[in-house]
């Protein structure tokens, strides 16, 4: 009996699933046929599906409000988006519908966002969350946005030298906040994040330093676990370290009121993937209270910044497979018509693992491969997948191009990849498409970027063109 590939996925999923189900033997994702696009646009292609942003940013909204709900917590929920997740501008254009705030990273995310002030997509009272290690243009800028009218911009003070520089060259009352470094997992090859100032040395450098100071006000306390927020003995412990200082620091600092517990909602990175959203966010909220309760302090209000959760699993890349090559008895090798480096950095950098799926011939039998990408590198490969230490994809076909697709790769990708800049062994950036859908349910689809050209290349590498 011959086991087609899509046996394999049904007998090893739950599937269909919410954003993936087939259809006469090919793939659609969030209702859009796959097949169609590449008969559109052909491949490599980049995809982005924008409903799953708001889609997403709902969903938190929704469960941190109904948790707050059942626990009678008094404080409220702001959900902000870090934009170093992905600065595009359809990007933040479908965040913002979505009456939410902002984190920024670096001097130039202070442009963005009054680019996006200019254009009316983003108010003056809006929350801008400011973090990270700030060079000189990054203090300059943020003080702009106070001097000009952003008030509820938040320096989130990385080091204790920061706030000099506020002290100077703001010229109106301001809000602050103090980021906490964090101990890390047992696993890291160090002790205490770099980011952040030490517990025990919070305190003492309020009272020193900034409540002496008749104009800056101590409003936000900052935590962020770099392994993000998964339902284990580390971050429990983090987080009630963190709670614990912001309760030290509310009795000696009334006007103190948020707590932003940073991001790290996980998304998903297989089909197997399982977690309990709502379980977790209830924990997060009953253990806040029941701290600050032991405290005698009230709850403070909340907020998260969350990047990968937002945009991760918008999008998708798809490529075809070019020919097969069997190097020896065991290995038979898949070769991309791209490369993994360039538009899946992370798979090569951190072994990260995407959602790895055929987009036609699911009525074919399957074999395992491993999947080649076009540079010279030996690192340009993939050959495991979350749930499996292997790929299994259609048995190859010459008569027919078999397509395949990587999911959730919505986060950090273009920019750790470069976009718009030369790629290794200047293997073009492939297209990349917007998919919408209007109120009536209508989709729409628009080119954002064709394949990059070789004129664009030579011209970053110094050539006249």
């Amino acid at each position: 009996m011959k086991v087609k590939y899509i046996d394999l996925i049904e007998q090893t999923f739950d599937f269909p699933q919410e954003e993936f189900k087939v259809i006469e033997n090919e793939l659609h994702f969030n209702g859009i046929n796959l097949m169609d696009t590449i008969k559109q646009y052909g491949t490599p292609l980049k995809i982005t599906y924008l409903p799953k942003i708001s889609k997403q940013i709902q969903k938190a909204k929704r469960l941190f409000n109904v948790a707050m709900a059942k626990a009678d917590y008094q404080g409220d929920y702001y959900y902000s988006y870090c934009t170093k997740s992905s600065h595009f501008s359809f990007i933040l254009d479908e965040v913002l519908k979505n009456d939410v705030h902002l984190e920024t990273s670096s001097a130039f995310d202070v442009h963005i966002i009054e680019t996006l002030n200019e254009a009316g997509k983003f108010s003056k009272d809006k929350y801008i969350i400011c973090n990270g290690f700030k060079r000189p243009q990054y203090l300059e800028n943020v003080a702009w946005l106070i001097n000009n009218g952003f008030h509820n911009t938040i320096p989130v003070l990385d080091n204790k030298e920061e706030f000099e520089s506020y002290a100077e060259n703001i010229k109106t009352d301001f809000n602050l906040g103090i980021r906490i470094a964090a101990e890390e997992e047992p696993k890291f090859d160090f002790y205490t994040s770099r980011l952040g100032i030490r517990y025990n040395d919070i305190l003492p450098f309020y009272l020193d330093n900034i409540k002496p100071r008749k104009n800056m006000h101590l409003k936000m306390l900052h935590f962020f676990i770099n392994t993000g927020i998964h339902d284990n003995a580390y971050y429990w412990s983090e987080l009630s370290k963190c709670v614990n200082v912001y309760c030290e620091l509310k009795k000696i600092c009334p006007e103190l009121e948020f707590l932003n517990i940073g991001g790290g909602f996980p998304i998903k990175n297989s089909l197997a993937f399982d977690y309990d959203y709502e379980y977790m966010t209830e924990e997060i909220i009953s253990q806040i209270k029941e701290t600050c309760k032991q405290n005698g302090v009230p709850e403070p209000n909340i907020f998260t910044e969350f990047g990968s959760y937002t945009v991760g699993e918008s999008s998708a890349v798809l490529y075809s497979i070019l020919d097969q090559k069997k190097q020896n008895d065991r290995e038979i090798w898949n070769m991309i018509d791209s490369s993994f480096m360039t538009t899946l950095p992370d798979t090569w950098a951190i072994k990260q693992r995407f959602i790895l799926l055929a987009i036609n011939r699911w009525d074919s039998e399957y074999h395992r491969v491993f999947l080649g990408g076009l540079t010279c590198d030996s690192q340009d490969y993939y050959n495991t997948e979350a749930h499996s230490n292997a790929v299994y994809l259609p048995v190859y076909n010459t008569e027919e191009t078999q397509f395949i697709g990587l999911f959730h790769t919505g986060a950090y990708q273009e920019s750790i990849g470069g976009y718009g800049g030369i790629q290794h062994c200047l293997i073009p950036a492939p297209k990349h498409v917007i998919i919408d859908v209007d109120e009536e349910g209508e989709i729409s689809t628009k080119l954002f970027a064709k394949e990059q050209s070789y004129k664009s290349m030579l011209k970053t590498l110094g050539y006249e063109w």
